[in-house]
């Protein structure tokens, strides 16, 4: 079952920081709580916050923060050191290697899942599926109305994620062919906002994590071989890689901090974390 969450940018999970233990006689004194914090991709974001609530509920020492914004948000927390774990939906930049080997960090990057990136529309579209190369023509800017591709005369509206997201550089690279956006696109804060001004635009269309599926959009099969096979998104199609628009999602920390996070990390990697990933909507490892 998929946990739905509300569209929203941000979004914290946290229990009290410290908890308490009696001292001789009636005297009570607060213990400080181990504060982890784990910043970045809103497509990791809802696996995060499941796995988190989790793991506290075993580990009463720990608090743990998730927060989104997009995996560029969550690897500059990293360089910057405001976060313990970057979350992200992309490989590391060349750039941002070179930085974090210029800052004389030592990263370990960690598969915690896998994700079958959606490409939604409002359900009142009558389009069903579009192939890579249609995808590529209404995001650069070539397309723009959905008779084109067998709709209706309507006009086509682009929502996309922001540069800062893992997602749009993902979607750029693997499914645009690594050419620009249209400047008519337009891009949102955060996945949840497109799932909401898609399901509110007749004419919209949108890319989003399986997690974020609602009954309020509608998922296109999608064609890789020029229309001669399309396949819907799913956690079968993702597993089975019969889905093309399929990917890892990381972990993403500085090793010499790795004292502090790797037990939740490996309760994440641990059959019990990744039951939770299924859960979520996710395809385990």
């Amino acid at each position: 079952m998929k946990l739905k969450l509300a569209p929203i940018a941000l979004v914290s999970v946290f229990l009290f920081s410290c908890g308490e233990h009696k001292t001789e006689g009636t005297e009570t004194k607060k213990t400080e709580k181990t504060q982890l914090t784990v910043k970045g991709s809103d497509t990791v974001l809802p696996l995060s916050q499941k796995e988190a609530e989790d793991y506290m509920k075993k580990d009463s020492t720990i608090s743990i923060s998730v927060v989104g914004g997009g995996s560029g948000v969550g690897v500059t927390a990293l360089m910057e050191g405001t976060t313990d774990i970057a979350m992200s939906s992309r490989d590391l930049k060349t750039d941002e290697k070179l930085k974090l080997s210029e800052s004389k960090k030592e990263i370990e990057q960690v598969t915690v899942a896998f994700d079958a990136l959606s490409v939604i529309v409002n359900p009142a579209n009558k389009v069903k599926q579009l192939t890579r190369e249609q995808l590529e023509k209404i995001f650069t800017g070539q397309i723009t109305n959905w008779k084109d591709v067998g709709g209706a005369n309507e006009k086509i509206i682009v929502y996309s994620r922001e540069s800062s997201s893992g997602t749009y550089e993902f979607f750029k690279e693997h499914v645009m062919n690594k050419k620009n956006y249209a400047s008519s696109v337009l891009n949102m804060p955060a996945t949840g906002a497109i799932v909401q001004s898609v399901s509110q635009t007749v004419g919209a269309i949108g890319y989003i994590g399986l997690a974020y599926e609602t009954k309020e959009i509608k998922q296109l099969a999608i064609s890789y071989d020029e229309g001669k096979t399309f396949v819907a998104p799913s956690i079968e199609a993702a597993k089975d890689k019969t889905y093309p628009i399929s990917r890892p999602l990381y972990y993403i920390y500085d090793k010499t901090n790795a004292g502090k996070v790797k037990s939740f990390v490996d309760y994440v990697l641990s059959a019990e974390g990744q039951k939770i990933v299924a859960e979520i909507g996710y395809v385990p490892l």
